[in-house]
């Protein structure tokens, strides 16, 4: 047996016990395995009978799984049965790296804690900094933040300390560090006890996540799912190979041909979403954008019509990608092709989810094939093409041009709208059209005019 290939004590045991049928069997508490039952869980996934008996003894985590593992169940219960023994105000920090994650897990921390009264809050940019310390001041048991926001807590926020936390999870680690949080992630670290659980999870284990490793976690155990970057099994992944002047027709085709499924548009830029959205709206598509420029609000907004089944299309920017449980979608399509390659698996990890099929159909143009080749590399397959009739598509072409002209049209009013509504900021368009961007863009311009 080669050297390193034996199992350690604690991966011989995960294998011994191969597949517990319930959480019962993982140690998780009898109130909590009931709250399990209402949500739907019945059978823990695999990250979770690797973390969940691990972390009930105590340890700190390492957790390497792909999106759509059951990664925040893997967290949240051990943490909920610590804090069920001992209660106590805020019990645990998780931080994640966007607001919509941020609240995805909170609504978990609170299905799973409902019956035994858990209080979360969620600390992130886009929403008023005063309400946000009047949920602090009720010292909730659970903080769920985004680090930016909650260093200006702890700088701001009179009375509001983590001093006697005694559980930190961050979320998503890879890409905490990849937006460049690395210097809050460290004055994090200096203001909260030492004396602490810590679980780290990733997708993927990059350099900086194993940095970050070695300052925040002691003697970690380590509870792979996937060593290699994976993409699900259930995933059924093709590319087409097309010039980029045809991308919007071949978009609108693939659009009909799989009509009556739900899917997820990744784009390259804000842009560009928001064009594509309202092309697709011209064609009579019901599409809607989700992206970094618009307001909090109604980027939930958009969120809950999808999820509600009351949209079929979803045109997202990277910010979507990560993390964000939707749990119909039936195809992602990336349009703009991922510049890190990383990004596609977590991309196409928005469908196939918890055991479900899906399928994922990647533009390749002339300009993508080197980008395409790393992806291919990277997850070490080779992908089929996705059949298409170029005659079907061609016919689109004229309908499609006059779509993108409207598109244009409307791009350029609402670029107008916002300069001339810089004074009353107003919102009166059509709220899926809607740009949050516009009160962005106010009161930047407001602000540096008065600077001047």
């Amino acid at each position: 047996m080669a050297a390193g290939a034996e199992p350690g004590p604690l991966e011989g045991e995960a294998a011994a016990a191969e597949d517990p049928r319930s959480f019962k069997e993982l140690g998780v508490t009898d109130v909590l395995c009931e709250a399990c039952d209402q949500l739907g869980w019945k059978t823990p996934t695999k990250i979770q009978v690797e973390a969940i008996p691990v972390a009930l003894q105590g340890r700190d985590i390492i957790g390497l799984a792909e999106t759509g593992s059951g990664k925040t169940g893997a967290f949240a219960l051990p943490i909920l049965q610590a804090l069920l023994e001992t209660p106590q105000r805020f019990f645990v920090l998780v931080l994640t790296p966007t607001r919509e994650l941020a609240f995805q897990i909170s609504e978990q921390f609170e299905a799973l804690g409902s019956s035994i009264g858990v209080q979360s809050a969620v600390i992130v940019g886009g929403i008023d900094m005063m309400s946000q310390a009047l949920t602090l001041a009720k010292k909730p048991h659970v903080v769920i933040a985004t680090p930016g926001r909650l260093i200006d807590h702890l700088e701001n926020t009179k009375g509001f300390n983590l001093r006697a936390l005694k559980y930190l999870v961050m979320d998503e680690a890879d890409r905490i560090l990849n937006m460049d949080f690395e210097t809050e992630v460290d004055k994090i670290l200096k203001v909260i006890p030492r004396d602490r659980k810590t679980f780290l999870f990733s997708a993927t284990m990059t350099k900086k996540v194993q940095k970050l490793q070695r300052a925040a976690l002691k003697d970690p155990v380590k509870c792979a799912v996937s060593s290699k970057y994976q993409t699900v099994e259930k995933l059924q992944q093709h590319y087409i190979f097309i010039p980029s002047k045809f991308k919007d027709s071949y978009l609108v085709y693939i659009l009909n041909e799989l009509a009556g499924n739900s899917f997820m548009i990744f784009c390259s830029t804000c842009n560009n979403t928001q064009r594509t959205a309202l092309m697709l709206r011209n064609l009579g598509l019901t599409a809607i954008p989700l992206h970094g420029q618009m307001s909090q609000n109604k980027r939930l907004g958009s969120l809950n019509k999808f999820k509600a089944k009351a949209r079929s299309i979803l045109l997202a920017t990277d910010v979507a990608s990560r993390g964000l449980d939707i749990p119909h979608v039936d195809v992602v399509i990336n349009f703009d092709i991922p510049t890190h390659s990383k990004d596609y698996i977590h991309r196409v990890g928005r469908t196939a989810r918890a055991g479900r099929s899906g399928k994922s159909i990647t533009f390749v143009t002339q300009y993508d094939v080197e980008l395409f080749q790393r992806i291919e590399h990277l997850i070490g397959k080779k992908l089929p093409v996705f059949p298409t009739q170029e005659e079907e598509v061609m016919m689109l072409t004229e309908r499609v041009a006059e779509a993108q002209r409207f598109a244009r049209m409307e791009m350029r009013e609402q670029g107008e709208k916002k300069k001339r509504s810089r004074d009353e900021a107003n919102d009166d368009d059509d709220t899926e059209g809607a740009t949050g961007v516009r009160n962005k863009v106010v009161g930047g311009k407001r602000k540096k005019r008065k600077a001047h």
